[in-house]
C-alpha cells in the first residue's frame, strides 16, 4: 500500500564504495560497488532497495542514480524499470549532486513531489517495520511541507564508524527538533552520544521535493541554478544529458550530509523509526558485525552464489578474504601507514 500519488523515491546507488574494495574485488581483479553485490547470495543491495522503495511508492515513481563508470552493473535494470527513471552521473561529483539531480529531475516531472531519500548500500532485518516508518514520515509531510524528515536509527552499540543526530525536544509523536550532528566521533564519545539518547543517521530522509531544493538553494544557489539549467536542457532535447555532462566536469565536489544537512537544523526534523534491525555496510567492520548475525552461508551454495550469472556475494568474500585484510590493516597500522 502507498501513501499518494505523488510520493516518489531516490534510490543513491551511484557511490564507488571504496572503503570495501578490498572485499568487493572479484576473481578478475575488478573491484565491484558494494550496491551491485549481494549480503549472502541472490539479489544484489540495489535490488533489496528498489523493493524497499516499491513498498512506500508506486514502482514507476521509484528512481535510482547511477554511474556512468558502472554501466555494466546497473545495464539490467534498465528492462525493469522506465527508462527516464534511471538519472545517469556522468562522474563523482560527491553525495549532494547525487541527490540533487535526480531531484531536479523529479521536480521536472511532478512539481509537488513528495520524496523518500533511500541509500542501496544498507541492511534491514525487517522491511515492513521500516515500510510502516517510511510512510509514517510521508504522511507526516502534509503537515510540515516547508520541512526536511530524517529517519533516526536506535542504536544497539556505540559505534565510532556512523553519524549520530542528537535530538532537541519533542514536536509530535516520535518526531523531535535536530540539535546538532556529530560525525564519526571516537569510541569514548559515541558511548556517551547513546547514553544521552542520540541516534544512528542513516541519511533515509522524507521531505517535500519543493523544500528540499530550497536547501540546496539556501546554501549553493549557483550550482543549483547551473544543474537546472543543463537538466532542463537535456530534458528537451535528443543529446543524451549532453549538458548535464558538460557542467560535471567542472562541477565541485558536495557533500549531503556535512554541507547541505549540518547548518540547516531548524528546517530539519527527527523521526525515530521503528526497530528495524538496520545496518550500514559502509565498512568491512560493519559489514563482518552484520555478516555475523545472520544465517551461515553452506560450503556447497558458494561455487553457485559466487557465478558470473549472480551477484557477488559479500559473505563467501568475507569468508575468504576478511582475516587477510584485517591482518594487512593491523600491520599496516602497527607501522603507522
Amino acid at each position: 500500500m502507498t501513501i499518494n500519488s505523488n510520493a516518489w523515491a531516490i534510490v543513491l546507488a551511484a557511490g564507488e564504495g571504496s572503503r570495501l574494495h578490498g572485499l568487493t574485488t572479484d576473481a578478475s581483479g575488478v573491484a565491484v560497488p558494494k550496491q551491485f553485490c549481494s549480503l549472502t547470495g541472490g539479489q544484489s543491495l540495489l535490488t533489496d532497495t528498489l523493493q524497499r522503495a516499491a513498498s512506500v511508492v508506486e514502482p514507476d515513481h521509484i528512481c535510482v542514480v547511477v554511474a556512468a563508470q558502472h554501466r555494466r552493473w546497473w545495464e539490467p535494470i534498465r528492462s525493469k524499470m522506465p527508462k527516464s527513471n534511471i538519472i545517469v552521473q556522468p562522474s563523482n561529483r560527491g553525495t549532494g549532486n547525487g541527490v540533487l539531480l535526480p531531484l531536479l529531475h523529479i521536480l521536472a516531472r511532478d512539481p509537488s513531489a513528495n520524496i523518500v531519500v533511500l541509500p542501496s548500500d544498507h541492511y534491514v532485518r525487517d522491511e515492513l517495520a521500516l515500510a510502516s516508518t517510511l510512510r509514517a514520515a510521508v504522511g507526516a509531510l502534509e503537515e510540515h511541507p516547508d520541512l526536511v524528515l530524517l529517519l533516526g536509527i536506535h542504536p544497539d552499540h556505540a559505534d565510532p564508524d556512523l553519524g549520530y543526530i542528537v535530538p532537541g525536544y519533542h514536536t509530535g509523536p516520535n518526531t523531535f527538533r535536530v540539535n546538532h550532528f556529530v560525525e564519526k566521533p571516537s569510541g569514548a564519545a559515541a558511548r556517551e552520544l547513546v547514553d544521552q539518547g542520540a541516534l544512528w543517521n542513516a541519511l533515509i530522509i522524507a521531505t517535500r521535493a519543493q523544500a528540499l531544493l530550497g536547501l540546496f538553494m539556501t546554501r549553493l544557489p549557483n550550482v543549483v541554478a547551473k544543474m537546472h539549467s543543463a537538466v532542463a536542457e537535456d530534458l528537451h532535447s535528443s543529446s543524451n544529458a549532453l549538458a548535464t555532462a558538460i557542467i560535471y566536469r567542472d562541477l565541485q565536489k558536495i557533500d549531503f550530509s556535512s554541507q547541505i544537512l549540518q547548518g540547516a537544523e531548524e528546517k530539519l526534523r527527527l523521526i525515530v523509526a521503528n526497530r528495524c534491525g538496520w545496518s550500514d555496510l559502509g565498512t568491512p567492520k560493519r559489514l563482518s558485525e552484520t555478516l555475523r548475525k545472520l544465517p551461515h552461508v553452506g560450503e556447497a551454495t558458494k561455487e553457485a552464489i559466487n557465478s558470473t550469472l549472480t551477484p557477488l556475494n559479500l559473505s563467501v568474500q568475507h569468508a575468504r578474504l576478511g582475516s587477510m585484510i584485517r591482518s594487512t590493516s593491523g600491520s599496516a597500522s602497527a607501522q603507522g601507514l
